[in-house]
């Protein structure tokens, strides 16, 4: 059985960072997009950044500059290193992966940025 766990999220003041990484099991072969998505209160889920197995990225435009992704594809990693956070960037957020014509959602981490 497929499972996404994510971890590293918690509470900071705006400025800070945060680093949450996600960590895929029971997967055989390769996965291929790993991203990172994000659901405010009472907002969509809204794609935050994706990676390629070649390590092609995507970023919202609200975090360009800010986050940066990436992956670990012998460890079927992804991380989110999350830097200059503000309060707008409060979500709960989602690791997925994309393998064997399925995606696959963590069960989500909460970030919350303080003013």
């Amino acid at each position: 059985q497929v499972q996404l766990v994510e971890s590293g999220g918690g509470l900071v003041q705006a400025g800070g960072s945060l680093r949450l990484s996600c960590a895929a099991s029971g997967i055989i072969g390769s996965i291929n997009t790993m991203g990172w998505y994000r659901q405010a209160p009472g907002k969509q889920r809204e794609l935050v950044a994706t990676i390629t197995r070649a390590g092609r990225t995507t970023y919202a435009d609200s975090v360009k500059g800010r986050f940066t992704i990436s992956r670990d594809n012998g460890k079927n990693m992804v991380s989110l290193q999350m830097n200059s956070l503000k309060p707008e960037d409060t979500a709960v957020y989602y690791c997925n992966a994309d393998w064997n014509a399925d995606s696959y959602w963590g069960q989500g981490t909460q970030v919350t940025v303080s003013a």
